[in-house]
C-alpha cells in the first residue's frame, strides 16, 4: 500500500486503484478509478455515501474532478450504481457510460428506487443508500455489446453480460489485460484468501439470475485470455481460468439445489435453501483450503449470512419462473 494515499484505495498496477466505497463493512465493495495521460474514469461507484471517497481519491491522486472523462457502472443495482447521480453532480466534464437496458434508471431513478425500497422498507433505504440523484438524459450513453473506444491511446470494449443482470455488461481493459466484472464473476472476499489464492463464489441474487446466461457471460470473459478480474466484491483476483472453473461447478449445484427443494412452500423452501446453500460454500471453503478456524468461530457465516439469503430469494424467483413457463 502507497503510504501517501488514504487507506481505502489500493494502487493495482496500470494505472488502476480499487477504492473501498465503505458500503456495508471494509473490504465489500469496491469502486474503481482508472488513470491514463492525466484524465480518469470510475467503474461503479457505490452509493451516495460512497462519494465522499471517490472524490477524495481524485484529490489524493492529484486529479481534478473535470479530469474524469466516464462514470461506468457494471449494473444498475445500487451498491454499483447508486451514487452515480450524485458522483456526477461533482464531474462537470464526465459522461455515464451504462448498458442500453439501465440507462432509463439513470436518468428517471424513480422505479429503481421504489423497487429497491418495497425489498429493502424506506428505513433501511435511507440508511444504506440514500434517495437516488437522476443523470441528465444529455449526460448518459447507453452502451451496445461490442462498443469499442480508444480512451486516450487504451483501449476499452464493452460486453454484454446478463445473468446476474440483464442491465450487465462488463468492461475489458486492454492496457492491463482484464475486465471489470461488476457481479457477473462472482464474489471473492480477501478473508477467504489462502496459499492457493483467491475464492470466488457466485451470486444468485433476485431478480434476474438466469443460470445457462450466467455460464455463457462467464465463458465470453474467458474467451479474451485475461490476466485477472477486477471484482466489485472485492478487488483484482488472478487466476481467471481457475475461478470460472469453480464458478461453473457452484453454479450447477446452485441450480441442483434450487430444484431439489422446489416443491417445499414458500417459507419452508427459503430455509431449505439457506440451509444448503450455507452448506455448499462451506464445503468448497474446505475445498479451497481456508482455515477451519474461520468457519467453527462464525467468521465465515458472518462474511457469508448476506449472501446466503439473497442468492436463496434470487434461486426461489428463478425457480417460480421456471415453473410458470
Amino acid at each position: 500500500m502507497n503510504p501517501t494515499l488514504p487507506d481505502f484505495i489500493e494502487p493495482l498496477g496500470g494505472g488502476v486503484y480499487a477504492i473501498d466505497t465503505g458500503f456495508n463493512r471494509p473490504r465489500f465493495d469496491a469502486a474503481y478509478l482508472i488513470v491514463q495521460q492525466g484524465r480518469a474514469a470510475f467503474v461503479d461507484t457505490g452509493t451516495n455515501y460512497s462519494v465522499p471517497r471517490l472524490l477524495q481519491a481524485l484529490q489524493a491522486l492529484g486529479l481534478a474532478r473535470s479530469a474524469v472523462d466516464h462514470v461506468i457502472p457494471t449494473h444498475v443495482h445500487l451498491d454499483h450504481a447508486g451514487g452515480v447521480g450524485l458522483l456526477m453532480a461533482e464531474l462537470p466534464q464526465a459522461t455515464v457510460l451504462v448498458h442500453e437496458r439501465g440507462a432509463r434508471h439513470l436518468v428517471d431513478p424513480t422505479a429503481l428506487y421504489m423497487g429497491a425500497t418495497a425489498v429493502y422498507g424506506a428505513q433501511e433505504m435511507e440508511r444504506s443508500y440514500g434517495r437516488l440523484v437522476p443523470v441528465p438524459a444529455e449526460r448518459v450513453q447507453a452502451t451496445h455489446d461490442g462498443l469499442q473506444l480508444d480512451w486516450h491511446g487504451r483501449a476499452l470494449r464493452f460486453i454484454d453480460t446478463p445473468g446476474h443482470a440483464r442491465h450487465h455488461h462488463c468492461l475489458w481493459d486492454g492496457h492491463t489485460r482484464a475486465w471489470f466484472t461488476g457481479d457477473t464473476f462472482g464474489l471473492s472476499y480477501r478473508v477467504f484468501d489462502t496459499a492457493a489464492g483467491a475464492w470466488v463464489m457466485p451470486t444468485t441474487t433476485p431478480v434476474q439470475f438466469e443460470p445457462e446466461a450466467l455460464k455463457h457471460s462467464i465463458g465470453r470473459l474467458i474467451e479474451s485470455d485475461p490476466q485477472a478480474m477486477y471484482l466489485t466484491h472485492y478487488s483484482r483476483v488472478e487466476q481467471p481460468r481457475v475461478h470460472a472453473r469453480r464458478l461453473l461447478r457452484l453454479i450447477d449445484e446452485m441450480v441442483a439445489i434450487g430444484h431439489e427443494h422446489a416443491r417445499l412452500r414458500s417459507e419452508p423452501r427459503h430455509q431449505a435453501y439457506k440451509t444448503a446453500l450455507r452448506d455448499c460454500l462451506l464445503q468448497d471453503l474446505r475445498r479451497h483450503g481456508v482455515n477451519e478456524a474461520l468457519i467453527q468461530d462464525g467468521t465465515a457465516d458472518d462474511w457469508l449470512a448476506l449472501d446466503v439469503e439473497l442468492n436463496a430469494q434470487g434461486l426461489a424467483i428463478w425457480i417460480d419462473k421456471q415453473a410458470a413457463k
